[in-house]
């Protein structure tokens, strides 16, 4: 691929910090939170950047501090960065900075003004800059291929084909081979929310508990027969499929890197599966933006200026897997891994079928709730086999209620709604 662009349409209590020894831009962000990531973030990404204390913190915290932080008349944050989602209540409480002179400035570096528009939130000043962006995609061991059903595509799969791929693998190994970030801390949630409804039901909210819904479950549990019972307990899908104990993985790209980059050679990077309603896929915008009151503020300048320049940006792409927002060439001597999955991700974008699902807005630091009610669902349907009508009628009730409290709205690819957006 000569050129990677733009997704285009995209996205506890308050602990004080101690103060710094030296003056220190404070930098918090809900992305590039594990250590290896946090740790490329202070030693590379950040190098020349100038004195910044970079802290990570869980998206629902992050969203009770800068609460806390607003409300308190005080800021210890002088940068923030978190996802499109994630920023907008900010926006909402006209908590954030405008940066209308750095969107200028990016857009005659080369930012699109398509992706640009999405950091303003609806608003009419520039709200946040975008930042890096990724999504995710299916991964497997080329050896694999070779028990694909008859005539199948992997970059256009359906549900039946990855079902028939996944029973002939189980056939040929004596054990399942497929696998799902469904632990803990993985994202399992999100392919419910960006994949797996869309496809089925082309809604997220509105369609939760309809007929398109029930059936979409229904085929979910016949896929499960070939999904390894170790899924529960992954949260990044690149150990096993490094360590050999799947061949076939679906995950973030960032949680893939690791494994295809030791050996890219050995995978190929394909779209998820799609149902009936499409290819559902939910790009992911994260964003920087400085908080009204930063004291700090143009050293949270200088730090995004630093971290939207085209060496930054590609640095990211090549050692955390999330990519550039400015339209930049890729250099031939890129990690051939990182390339690999950006084909993936071209792929993604490219599909026909295409159904684009955008990260939920508007449910404040109600998000782990929203995720809770998609887990439940699948742990009750798909790992407890209870009747799938039955549990849809009851977690639709909670999803309703969490919708008329966030009065969020809905989002795409559900249709607009004037209010809260309704489960139908």
């Amino acid at each position: 691929m000569q050129r990677l662009m733009s997704l285009g349409i995209l996205a506890p209590a308050l602990m004080a910090l101690a103060a710094p020894t030296q003056a220190q831009t404070v930098f918090v962000s809900t992305q590039l939170r594990p250590i290896e990531e946090a740790t490329v973030v202070r030693q590379e990404l950040l190098k020349d950047a100038g004195q910044v204390d970079y802290v990570v913190e869980e998206p629902p915290q992050f969203a009770v501090r800068m609460e806390a932080e607003r409300q308190a008349g005080k800021r210890t944050v002088s940068l923030v960065g978190a996802l499109h989602g994630e920023l907008s209540p900010l926006a909402d409480n006209d908590t954030l900075e405008p940066l209308d002179d750095l969107a200028k400035k990016l857009a005659a570096d080369g930012m699109p003004q398509s992706v640009l528009d999405l950091g303003k939130l609806g608003k009419p000043t520039q709200q946040y800059i975008p930042w890096m962006q990724a999504t995710y995609v299916m991964a497997a061991k080329k050896e694999a291929l070779q028990y694909l059903p008859a005539g199948a595509d992997v970059n256009a799969l359906s549900y039946d084909q990855l079902i028939d791929w996944g029973k002939a693998l189980q056939e040929a190994t004596g054990q399942p081979q497929i696998g799902f970030p469904a632990g803990p801390k993985g994202l399992m949630a999100r392919y419910f929310q960006g994949y797996f409804y869309p496809s089925f039901t082309g809604g997220v909210v509105r369609t939760f508990q309809n007929a398109d819904a029930a059936a979409g479950w229904e085929k979910l549990k016949a896929l499960w027969a070939y999904v390894t019972p170790n899924s529960t307990n992954y949260d990044f899908m690149q150990e096993p499929l490094a360590a050999g104990e799947v061949m076939v993985a679906w995950d973030h790209i960032a949680r893939l890197k690791n494994a295809i980059s030791a050996t890219p050679d050995d995978y190929v990077v394909f779209p998820a599966p799609a149902g009936p309603k499409g290819r559902g896929y939910m790009p992911v915008l994260a964003g920087l933006a400085i908080p009204k009151g930063a004291p700090d503020k143009d050293g949270a300048i200088k730090v995004i200026e630093h971290l939207t320049t085209p060496d930054v940006q590609l640095l990211t792409a090549a050692r955390v897997g999330f990519f550039p927002t400015l339209n930049v060439d890729l250099p031939p001597d890129l990690d051939p891994g990182v390339a690999l999955l950006a084909g993936g991700v071209t792929a993604t974008q490219a599909a026909k079928d295409a159904v684009i699902s955008l990260l939920p807005v508007g449910l404040g630091d109600k998000g782990g709730e929203f995720n809770k009610v998609y887990m439940d669902s699948f742990q009750r349907i798909v790992l407890q086999n209870e009747p799938v009508a039955a549990v849809l009628k009851e977690e639709s009730a909670v999803l309703a209620k969490l919708m008329t409290d966030t009065k969020a709205p809905c989002w795409a690819p559900d249709a607009s709604s004037d209010g809260p957006c309704p489960v139908q």
